[in-house]
């Protein structure tokens, strides 16, 4: 029985010693039907069409003889290595690696892309992908069938972007095409093929790029910490922050929603932008919502001083709601149980908000039990002491509100 497996990467350009050594002594070849019309495949081999990884590999341990696995770029880059090593196969995998695709798509549109985001999108990711695009500037999506340019860009709906697609990198029917994201549902594109989103705010260059891949230069912040007074945004808030914004209040309701790469967060009432912008440096996507166009203003200028990508929405809630993308995490600043419930409709995993009065928490925790939420609340008081006297300077008492979507509700 086969315990080994050799497994090559194929970019387009002439197979290495190494690979063409492993694939003239293969009695077992496995790949995409390009890969197994190669050449160098040995005529007498076996040959597998690679669908299932896990399929192949259970052939590849019951086979007698020498096995070679092809793959495009590099195998151990979001490729079959990881699945071919799992224990269960019981495998040694040798691997021959290629440039990978990414790789390749930057270097065909002249860019580098060590502050790149680089994330998969297939049918069921596709969505955390496109919440990746609405937060980050520059990101690489591998995409698969039915989660191509034109999904990502359909999902984009409201944020411009650019895209530059790859398609079959590597073949004779390579092509690159830039255009804008609003045009790109337009097109039937050829598979397999690779997209870089662009755009968004832009960020300071630093000289010498960054330390660190997948971040742009100059992130994280100069600014350490997070629910951040709001003398920490400059000059930005005019008479402060608003009723509900308090920094202890804010970082209670972070804390709660936990917002995360690949998340998209509803912040409905932004006010002054601060929850939104820290939301954001976590490296969730936000919308920003807000019935009143000042506070959009407000919102928009908060983001550009932090440099934080989001989206602001000016509209009254719980109406402007239905036309927004679904979202992971809620964060509600004001509308009480009729914008609660419209948010809980949505199945969010979680609705974090406040309260004022008893009365108030009881109808707001009533409606999120109703939606099928389990309820956390909590009465914070704070006290901001001025350190120059160690007098008391301002008290806030407010009810937090927490929901926890409970897997098992209809």
């Amino acid at each position: 029985m086969a315990d080994r497996v050799t497994v090559i990467g194929w970019d387009g350009s002439p197979l290495t010693a190494a690979a063409r050594s492993a694939l003239s002594a293969a009695t077992l070849v496995a790949g995409a039907a390009h890969h197994l019309a190669l050449p160098e495949v040995p005529k007498g081999a076996e040959r597998i069409r690679l669908g299932s990884v896990d399929l192949a590999a259970r052939r590849i341990a019951g086979h007698r003889g020498s096995a070679v696995v092809l793959a495009d770029g590099d195998p151990g880059f979001f490729g079959v290595v990881r699945t071919l090593r799992a224990p269960e196969h019981g495998l040694e995998v040798e691997v021959v690696p290629a440039v990978s695709s990414v790789a390749t798509a930057f270097a065909r549109a002249g860019m580098p892309w060590d502050d790149a985001q680089i994330v998969v999108a297939h049918r069921r990711t596709l969505r955390r992908a496109v919440n990746v695009c609405r937060a980050h500037p520059k990101v690489a999506v591998l995409t698969s069938p039915g989660a191509g340019p034109a999904e990502l860009a359909l999902l984009l709906e409201g944020v411009h972007r650019t895209f530059v697609i790859c398609e079959e990198l590597g073949t004779d029917r390579e092509q690159v095409t830039v255009l804008t994201s609003d045009k790109a549902a337009d097109h039937a594109w050829r598979d397999p093929n690779v997209v870089i989103v662009i755009g968004g705010a832009a960020t300071a260059a630093v000289q010498g790029g960054g330390w660190i891949a997948g971040r742009e230069p100059g992130y994280p912040p100069a600014v350490r910490g997070w629910a951040l007074p709001s003398d920490s945004y400059g000059e930005l808030y005019g008479e402060g922050l608003g009723e509900g914004e308090s920094v202890q209040l804010r970082a209670a309701q972070l804390a709660r929603l936990g917002p995360r790469i690949g998340d998209l967060v509803w912040d409905i009432g932004s006010g002054s932008g601060a929850l939104a912008v820290e939301a954001a440096r976590f490296g969730a996507a936000v919308i920003a919502v807000d019935a009143d166009a000042d506070a959009c203003a407000r919102t928009e200028a908060t983001a550009r001083h932090a440099g934080a990508q989001l989206q602001v929405v000016q509209g009254r809630a719980p109406h402007v709601l239905e036309r927004l993308p679904e979202p992971d995490v809620v964060r509600i600043g004001g509308g009480g149980v009729p914008v609660v419930t419209a948010c809980a409709d949505r199945r969010p995993q979680r609705i974090v908000t406040h309260a004022s009065t008893r009365d108030e928490a009881e109808a707001i925790g009533a409606a999120l039990a109703a939606g099928g939420y389990e309820v956390e609340c909590a009465l914070l008081q704070s006290v901001e002491m001025d350190t120059t006297a160690w007098a008391e300077r301002e008290r806030s008492v407010v009810f937090l509100l927490s929901g926890r979507r409970v897997e098992s509700a209809p």
